[in-house]
């Protein structure tokens, strides 16, 4: 499953830089796809939308940092537990029940932003 912030979020700024598919940004940033992966043009993602890896997509929260979903893999694949929750100080990294999936499903995200 993936990895959300919550609101109890300080804005410290510590989870970002430890994930490996750069999913994670800070409160009103613009996010792409192609940011820290090896994706770039159209693409078709994992759940079946085409959509433009270069474009520019609105934030998920404009307030405290975010984790985009469709390129959280809780890590599987590069460590054995999710960086951000590892290295968050207010404990505000945790599983997000509304976006589970398999370490198989997980694996084959991280395969298919890293070529």
């Amino acid at each position: 499953m993936a990895i959300k912030i919550t609101d109890e979020c300080i804005n410290c700024g510590a989870c970002e830089p430890e994930c490996p598919n750069n999913a994670i940004y800070e409160g009103g940033a613009e996010w792409r796809f192609s940011d820290g992966t090896s994706l770039t043009g159209m693409i078709t993602t994992p759940k079946g939308s085409n959509v433009d890896a270069d474009q520019e997509n609105e934030p998920v929260d404009m307030d405290v940092y975010f984790i985009v979903t469709d390129k959280c893999t809780e890590c599987v694949g590069f460590h054995e537990e999710p960086q951000c929750a590892a290295v968050c100080p207010v404990d505000c990294c945790i599983p997000d029940e509304d976006h589970v999936e398999s370490e198989g499903d997980l694996l084959k995200k991280k395969d298919f932003m890293h070529l």
